[in-house]
């Protein structure tokens, strides 16, 4: 048979993260790579008694649902982001597979092959592969560690007419970085005056470290609300109840909502109905914010500790820096240094990173890494560290 597949499948990449973590799958190697949670905090007694709950409820658990989603829940999911500013109803938000689908689904209704989308430098190596598959032309918008540059923003902006800005604001993936409100104001600012959609990605706000008075306000919060924002908010339950569940939920003007449900029709009917009633049961009948806590109060744990194993390497040319929040540290090398080789004697080492030249949108930095911290506990991070230094002494002269 002689396959004859589109055009679009050449827009298609793997993912670096996906590949790699194919080679971490032996036990023996320690993987500092995905973006997972510690599957020992799972809350997975309350997830099965949320469950039994929905069976119990009869046969109609298991029928079909709306493409919208569980009323139910999508009214949780606006009491819960009532509490940090954000004043929707269940008409101004769609649940999603993952936030993963709502950036695709966004970019299936708003984007043209060929429009420009403005993307943080780096950011989410998998949002540039929807917004490859799409044909979009990806422009980088230089950053610091406030956040986008609004001075090369608004010349950007100018000189490329962008449909759209992508960003992740807080607790960027993979930085962990989280924007100035000065930045955050600023980029609303621009975007609106230049009437260009921005998409907010936000699978990380919920775990901050530090100072627990500094807050971090959506942009979303920020702008007027739902009606007329140019911002298209979205977040999931993925990092902080379990992945498997595949749920997140995407929040914008309710006509942008209106399309994606019928782009969401076409593409699932609707995501997993089961999954989205054990969550309205474990929202009802669970201490999801102390559990929420307990979480970030583990993985701040677990920064600290990989952030002192970091400062004891003393790796010469190697520059980092302490995340605010999220899951990843983002190490940049010596320029003589390729990640994408040194992985190679990384992994022979029983050791694995993601090489960060897959998160720029042009001209990468191939002596960059992304590294986890929140998955591998105590014990294992300690061996990992010390592995990754074998395979730096090979790359890096003291």
């Amino acid at each position: 048979m002689n396959y004859q597949f589109s055009a679009r499948l050449g827009t298609f990449s793997s993912s670096a993260v996906r590949e790699i973590l194919k080679l971490t799958q032996k036990k023996s190697i320690i993987s500092f790579a995905g973006g997972l949670p510690a599957e020992e905090h799972f809350p997975v007694a309350a997830i099965g008694e949320a469950f039994q709950r929905v069976l119990a409820a009869g046969n109609k658990a298991l029928q079909y649902g709306l493409t919208e989603g569980y009323l139910p829940l999508r009214e949780s999911i606006c009491d819960w982001m009532g509490q940090k500013g954000i004043k929707v109803t269940p008409d101004d938000m769609l649940l999603t597979t993952g936030s993963q689908q709502a950036i695709d689904l966004l970019t299936r209704i708003y984007i043209d092959s060929g429009d420009v989308i403005l993307v943080e430098r780096p950011t989410y190596l998998s949002a540039l592969q929807v917004f490859r598959s799409y044909g979009a032309t990806l422009v980088s918008v230089d950053t610091d560690n406030d956040g986008m540059d609004l001075d090369d923003l608004a010349a950007k902006l100018k000189q490329y007419r962008p449909k759209m800005v992508y960003v992740i604001p807080t607790f960027s993936n993979p930085t962990g970085k989280a924007w100035s409100l000065e930045r955050r104001n600023g980029v609303l600012k621009l975007c609106r005056e230049s009437e260009t959609l921005i998409l907010e990605d936000d699978p990380y706000g919920e775990l901050k470290f530090g100072d627990a008075s500094v807050a971090y306000p959506s942009l979303f919060s920020l702008d007027q609300h739902p009606t007329g924002s140019c911002v298209v908010y979205t977040s999931t339950f993925s990092k902080t109840v379990a992945p498997a569940l595949r749920t997140g939920w995407v929040m914008a003007d309710p006509e942008i909502i209106r399309h994606m449900a019928r782009a969401k029709q076409a593409a699932d009917l609707h995501s997993s109905s089961l999954d989205q009633q054990t969550l309205y049961q474990l929202m009802e009948h669970f201490d999801l914010p102390a559990h929420i806590e307990f979480v970030r109060k583990e993985y701040e744990a677990r920064m600290r500790q990989m952030a002192g194993l970091l400062n004891e390497q003393q790796w010469p040319g190697v520059i980092w820096n302490e995340p605010k929040g999220g899951m990843f540290f983002w190490l940049e090398l010596p320029e003589s240094v390729d990640t994408a080789e040194l992985l190679k004697t990384a992994v022979d080492l029983g050791v694995a990173f993601v090489p960060g030249a897959s998160f720029f949108a042009e001209n990468a930095k191939n002596n960059t890494m992304r590294m986890n911290f929140s998955h591998t506990d105590t014990e294992g991070t300690v061996t990992g560290m010390k592995r990754l230094s074998q395979a730096m002494e090979s790359v890096l002269v003291r």
